[in-house]
């Protein structure tokens, strides 16, 4: 990437020639189409000089509803290389709040694939599709736009499990600095990612980004399927995969796929956006012996790059995210707002957020001396290394006891017959709310209720052992790939409703 770079569109790899291929793209039956860097540059030129010919000035939003492809991301960068604002919509989102966001945005265009065209009637919109693209294109040399200060490039919008979604601002100049600061400590250039999850989310952009500052080759599946995947490793040799740790979980399942696949090209597994357990770590290592694994943390507010290697070469403990790294600086603080080494994330960088778009109604996630305020529960041990305990909207209290669903969901996961575990708060009268368990079995385990709610009791404090446990073949995913806790909040509701119907409220609980 030329370090003169100001315009995050530009991130290319200057020295990348122009025939190496820069993506495989993959539709959902696994046909492939390439793009080379060349090719890349001058689409997105031409989408750019496309965008400026039909009057969108600097500032101006303009959406993005696809699935993964080269022609989005493409698109991606053209929006930002004209000066305009990138905004990825998620959309697995339900329509309803698709529109939301767009709105919300003030997005004049939208950019969407054939798979999400219904969404774009009444609204000017641009087809991603071969014939679509050319004909808005407009070929030709561009002269970039120059961002000066924190010009926002994109905005990226959260989930909307707690309320309306909120639109990240994210600028060129922190997400420049993020992608100069991951290509020292990473650098891909010989190396084939995988990347499967979504470009809306953070995770899956930023290894994009990555893989093109970089000059390296990366595969693209549209979306996350298990099999899709693990078919993607072995036929393409990827190197390095990116995923959060439910993706990895339902690959482990397909053990008839497994069983025959060559996974020995995979020397790196990058996890982030959830808590990794020491279950599932293991099983990664069985799986991918040759591979390493890195336990990744960021936010879309903060950013991927906080944690990383020890600043002496220390070996980092197997669940930490490692130690803060040179130019971020992270305290921990407490409920009673002191610093320690234990409490709720804050962090400062260069590449944090703006703010939030066109929402004065929340609260300023800053504090006083510019450090973000996560949200995030750590725990710090004497050599710096930090370890995730969990958010701390998910805490509750249990007749008086502080509980952290992640504390508990790790503990039920090194059962040797768990595959995954969540943990949810259900009201009651007493105790003010009590812990309930869902979990998926290993392969071939009938493991029962009883023995998981023994096993947290004889490793755990009392308070902390879920009172009931109901068994799942797979957890349900949110639209990030993170587990949709609220579904399953709403699902033991229901469970322990049905249940007292038939047995009576004294039965169907325990204290």
């Amino acid at each position: 990437m030329n370090p003169q770079t100001r315009n995050l569109g530009r991130v290319l790899d200057s020295q990348a020639t122009g025939e190496r291929l820069a993506f495989i793209g993959l539709d959902n039956q696994l046909n492939e189409s390439r793009c080379t860097y060349a090719e890349l540059d001058a689409l997105a030129d031409g989408i750019a000089r496309g965008l400026l010919a039909r009057g969108l000035g600097a500032g101006e939003r303009v959406a993005l509803l696809a699935f993964n492809s080269p022609a989005s991301i493409a698109a991606l960068l053209g929006i930002m290389r004209a000066g305009l604002v990138a905004v990825p919509v998620n959309h697995r989102f339900p329509k309803a709040l698709i529109d939301f966001v767009i709105a919300d945005s003030g997005a004049r265009l939208l950019f969407c694939d054939a798979a999400h065209e219904q969404v774009a009637e009444g609204r000017a919109w641009v087809s991603l599709e071969a014939e679509g693209i050319e004909a808005f294109t407009e070929p030709g040399a561009l002269s970039a736009f120059e961002p000066e200060g924190d010009e926002p490039a994109m905005m990226l919008y959260t989930s909307g499990s707690t309320g309306k979604p909120k639109g990240v601002v994210l600028s060129h100049r922190a997400h420049l600095w993020i992608v100069r600061t991951r290509l020292q400590a990473t650098p891909l250039a010989d190396e084939r990612t995988l990347i499967a999850a979504p470009l809306y989310h953070m995770n899956a952009l930023a290894l994009a980004l990555l893989v093109l500052a970089s000059g390296a080759t990366a595969v693209l599946l549209p979306q996350f399927g298990a099999a899709a995947y693990i078919e993607a490793i072995q036929r393409y040799r990827c190197t390095w995969l990116t995923a959060v740790p439910p993706m990895i979980a339902m690959m482990l399942r397909e053990q008839a796929l497994l069983a025959h696949a060559d996974l020995s090209s995979v020397r790196v597994v990058r996890m982030g956006s959830a808590p990794v357990s020491a279950s599932l770590l293991a099983q990664i290592h069985r799986l991918l012996p040759n591979a390493r694994v890195i336990n990744a943390y960021g936010t879309t507010e903060g950013g991927p790059v906080v944690f990383g290697p020890h600043p002496q070469g220390l070996t980092s403990p197997a669940l930490s995210v490692g130690h803060a790294l040179p130019h971020v600086q992270v305290r921990l603080r407490n409920e009673a707002g002191a610093l320690g080494d234990e409490g709720v994330l804050e962090l400062k960088s260069p590449g944090l957020m703006s703010g939030y778009h066109n929402r004065p109604d929340l609260a300023v996630p800053f504090t006083v001396d510019g450090f973000y305020v996560t949200g995030d529960v750590f725990r710090r041990d004497a050599d710096g290394f930090h370890t995730f305990v969990g958010r701390r909207d998910d805490m509750f209290v249990s007749g008086g006891e502080n509980i952290y669903p992640g504390e508990v969901e790790k503990l039920l996961e090194r059962h040797p017959e768990v595959q995954q575990a969540c943990v949810v708060p259900v009201e009651d009268e007493i105790k003010g709310f009590k812990p309930m368990a869902f979990v998926v079995r290993r392969q071939g385990s009938a493991v029962g209720e009883a023995a998981i709610k023994n096993f947290a009791l004889a490793h755990a404090p009392a308070y902390q052992h879920p009172r009931r446990v109901w068994f799942l073949d797979s957890l349900p995913l949110a639209s990030t790939h993170k587990i949709d806790r609220k579904a399953l909040l709403d699902k033991a509701r229901r469970n322990l409703l049905d249940s007292d119907r038939t047995t009576g409220p004294s039965e169907s609980q325990s204290a």
